[in-house]
């Protein structure tokens, strides 16, 4: 068992920097408060985890918390599982989204919770005072409420929920180090099977979903963007005079390299999500089936380190189509797709 300090959250460091430096004060207050937040969590990462054959019954086990807008976790709890929704929508938003990542979790790859063993899932909303964020922070999920303007409230969108509790997924399986290539999978992850939640609770086809993650965050002060990020389309999720330009990269002759963001893990992240929505697209259906296993019998599977890049990341991707599907159609797919955004993988 290791300990990592890491945060994990959905709206990436340099856009809150760019408000803040426009002298926006609730993107300040979140950025003060994620750093707060930075210095006093640790990431409990579990490695080397097979996870148990979970039971027919295996069922979800969520409880919504109430942070009464302050900064103290976990608040009054109020919905447990079994509970009835209620009359505050994001405290009912927040319980379908964790079952709905339960959901795919279980129907689909037959995992009990986000460990394998029936992680019971907690979640706080309502954090702080016009909180523009929502994370995992090793033990739970955060949702603030959004400043209304420029970001709506954060459990609206379920990929959202998906993205971060994955993080949780990621945490008790690779354990990818969140920093540099290893960090920009770590996010990637998390967007794939956050879209993947939203495609599932949808029951949208690859060629049906808009692939985007975060569509209806943005609130009425943003007027040219459609998401936070795009991987059918990396860097055009928004270019607003606000938020300035989405930098994420789709190709690896566009690489970034930066000190910022954990070494651009939000932005180099594009790369390896571009590489899945070619692979399901061209596979076809439903993207959490052939594509969706790969990815998930990559994370489960052992063979990756917790430094891996992103080329020792496109083999074991190889490696587990081959192992799943042989050297069909699948396995073909998966070279196309690795090697159409420079990263030939065999």
């Amino acid at each position: 068992m290791t300990h990592t300090p890491v945060f994990c959250s959905i709206i990436p460091p340099h856009v809150l920097d760019k408000l803040a430096r426009d002298g926006n004060d609730a993107a300040l207050r979140t950025l003060e408060a994620d750093a707060a937040l930075r210095t006093r969590r640790r990431v409990t990462g579990v490695r080397d985890v097979v996870a148990p054959a979970p039971s027919d019954s295996a069922k979800p086990n969520r409880t919504i918390y109430d942070a009464g807008h302050q900064e103290v976790l976990p608040g009054r709890k109020v919905r447990g599982e079994g509970d009835a929704p209620g009359p505050d929508a994001t405290v009912n938003r927040a319980h379908a989204g964790l079952g709905a990542t339960f959901d795919l979790f279980r129907a689909v790859y037959g995992r009990d919770s986000l460990d394998g063993a029936g992680l019971p899932l907690h979640a706080s909303v309502h954090y702080g005072q016009r909180y523009n964020n929502a994370f995992w922070d090793g033990q739970q999920m955060v949702f603030g409420d959004g400043d209304g303007d420029l970001f709506l409230d954060f459990t609206i969108p379920v990929d959202v929920i998906g993205h971060e509790l994955t993080h949780g997924f990621t945490q008790h399986t690779a354990n990818l180090e969140y920093y540099g290539q290893s960090g920009a999978l770590n996010e990637s992850v998390s967007d794939v099977f956050g879209v993947l939640v939203k495609q599932h609770a949808l029951g949208q086809s690859a060629t049906q979903a808009d692939w985007l993650i975060g569509a209806g965050l943005l609130g009425p002060g943003v007027d040219h963007g459609t998401a936070l990020r795009s991987m059918k389309a990396p860097g055009t999720a928004y270019d607003d005079d606000v938020l300035g330009k989405d930098p994420q990269p789709g190709h690896m002759d566009h690489y970034v390299r930066t000190s910022r963001d954990n070494g651009g893990v939000h932005i180099n992240s594009g790369i390896p999500n571009h590489a899945f929505y070619l692979l399901a697209t061209e596979l076809g259906g439903n993207a959490w089936e052939r594509a969706g296993q790969i990815w998930y019998d990559v994370m489960t599977g052992g063979t990756l380190t917790p430094e891996d890049r992103f080329a020792e990341f496109a083999a074991a991707t190889v490696a587990a189509a081959r192992a799943r599907y042989g050297d069909g159609t699948e396995l073909q797919a998966v070279l196309k797709a690795w090697s159409a955004v420079g990263l030939p993988s065999d």
